[in-house]
């Protein structure tokens, strides 16, 4: 494509309309990945208002993380077919509508059906902000625009658990979702108004692949389900199978009927570029790291530390801190440093601060998880900057939306199998730790009662019933506190891949 041609191509709108335009669609993005935090905590209080069954309470999650991978692939073909603004302005419209259904809602099947549609919504609001840095932004403007919108992806899922905390003890569990429709309405309200009007194309509508999309949608839906269910029912059940050979028939259909068609909506293709292709696996591997590390600390901190929502978030704000201290910085770095540098130190930096966490004990609280969230929050802001400049940055404007939705996918899919093997480590080893952790008392290891925080019983002293029941909470809470560590340290190893992808990086030509 020629310079002329990416010109045609590329929105023009004046730079204050542009700024403005895009904070709103940032505002959109940050409802979109808040609302899935934001419900955690409050989970089991919708539970009892609704008289939810325990067993069916966490598709309350789920629904919406299934219709949300599911519309992030769609996002390129639909800012083809309504136009960069009327994507936003449709999918925000709806996104509000849905929290409004969700706050409505009277039963399980309501609430998880306004979910889906929430989830469908919100799944949109996330790739199409990073379509818009390379879209509307020329030049430089682009570094500041990518670390606003990075920042407000990263800082969404550090902040959803106390807000989520307050808003329900404050107020009640509805306004979890009714908090969504003001800020829905101002972002609308701001697209509306200074988005530039151009790119429609309703004719591409008619070129939809329905059967392409029934694959992609069933591939994802049973990955979802099957990566949900893995840690329980164990990744070698029936079940479990099952969705796993689901998910690779109907992907593998999917990949051959879409490489194969002339006007697919998804842009596959552009997997042949190595550094996109580089980006989006380093998009996974923070993925796994990033929703990780959100979902390990409120474990540790409720089931070990005995905190409540509130508690567990102003213990997390420390990474949001760091990030918002880090962002001038790396504004000014993204600007001035080769991104192939900048994502080996991010990924690096990363990497410590999972590990520091891998050495907790059941005693470690604010001061003990300081340093490592100072770490990782710094650190983060690279590993999502460097290699989106990475994936997107060299890209032919025309392309960019597929691109980002293919991006931004492969985050989200490495952030649900990073939270399935994390469970697996976590409740699949805890039992065989505490079994450890008898023995080692039994054996009267006195470094094992200084771990526990037991008082040491010597040999000669007999162990009653009493003792026993006394040591069990402790050693429960020193066995999950160890898998926990181990999930740490898998995260970080896992990391590393993230370095090593960020050196096979090429310098894109002009």
């Amino acid at each position: 494509m020629n310079a002329a041609t990416a010109a045609d191509i590329r929105p023009a709108a004046p730079p204050l309309a542009a700024w403005a335009g895009f904070i709103a669609m940032c505002i959109g993005m940050f409802m979109a990945i808040l609302d899935v935090q934001i419900v955690v905590t409050s989970l089991p209080t919708i539970q009892d208002a609704l008289g939810i069954g325990a067993d069916r309470m966490s598709w309350v999650q789920t629904a919406y993380l299934i219709a949300e991978v599911i519309a992030i692939p769609l996002t390129g073909w639909l800012t083809r077919v309504l136009s960069l603004r009327g994507l936003f302005i449709a999918a925000t419209s709806v996104f509000a509508i849905a929290s409004a259904g969700c706050a409505m809602s009277d039963s399980f099947v309501s609430l998880v059906a306004w979910r889906v549609i929430q989830g469908f919504a919100g799944g949109m609001l996330i790739p199409i902000v990073f379509s818009a840095v390379f879209l509307i932004f020329p030049g430089r403007g682009q570094a500041l625009a990518t670390t606003i919108a990075g920042m407000l992806a990263v800082l969404a899922p550090t902040v959803g658990p106390i807000s989520g905390g307050w808003i329900t003890s404050t107020f009640s569990w509805h306004w979890l979702f009714l908090v969504n429709i003001l800020p829905a309405i101002f972002a609308i309200t701001g697209a509306s108004l200074f988005l530039p009007r151009t790119g429609a194309s309703p004719r591409e509508a008619r070129h939809l692949d329905g059967l392409a999309l029934l694959m992609l949608a069933v591939a994802l839906a049973a990955l979802e389900i099957g990566l949900k269910d893995a840690p329980k029912s164990g990744w070698l059940s029936g079940w479990v199978l099952a969705l796993l050979a689901i998910t690779l028939s109907s992907g593998s259909a999917f990949i051959w009927r879409t490489l194969a068609g002339p006007r697919p909506f998804v842009d596959l293709r552009a997997f042949r570029d190595r550094n996109f292709a580089l980006g989006c696996a380093m998009s996974f591997v923070l993925g796994m790291g990033l929703y990780g590390s959100v979902y390990l600390m409120p474990v540790f901190l409720g089931f070990v530390r005995a905190h409540d929502a509130l508690g567990i978030g102003q213990v997390m704000l420390v990474t949001g801190a760091a990030q918002l201290a880090i962002a001038p910085i790396a504004v000014w770095l993204e600007q001035r440093v080769n991104a192939r540098l900048l994502s080996v130190l991010g990924f690096t930096f990363f990497g410590v601060g999972l590990a520091m966490s891998g050495f907790d004990t059941p005693r470690t609280d604010f001061d003990g998880m300081f340093w490592p969230q100072v770490v990782r929050g710094l650190a983060v802001m690279f590993c999502l900057l460097a290699p989106t400049r990475i994936a997107l940055g060299h890209l032919p404007a025309d392309r960019v939306p597929d691109a980002s939705a293919l991006f931004n996918l492969m985050r989200n899919l490495g952030g649900a199998i990073g939270i399935a093997l994390i469970d697996t480590v976590v409740f699949g080893r805890t039992e065989k730790h505490a079994a450890v952790i008898y023995e080692r008392l039994e054996a009267r290891d006195r470094a094992i009662f200084d771990f526990t925080g037991l008082p040491f019983v010597p040999a000669d002293k007999e162990v009653t019933p009493t003792m026993v029941a006394f040591a069990k909470p402790a050693i429960e809470r020193s066995a999950l506190t160890i898998s926990i560590t181990e999930a740490w340290l898998m995260l970080a190893a896992i990391t590393v891949l993230g370095v090593l992808l960020a050196l096979a990086v090429r310098r894109p030509r002009a």
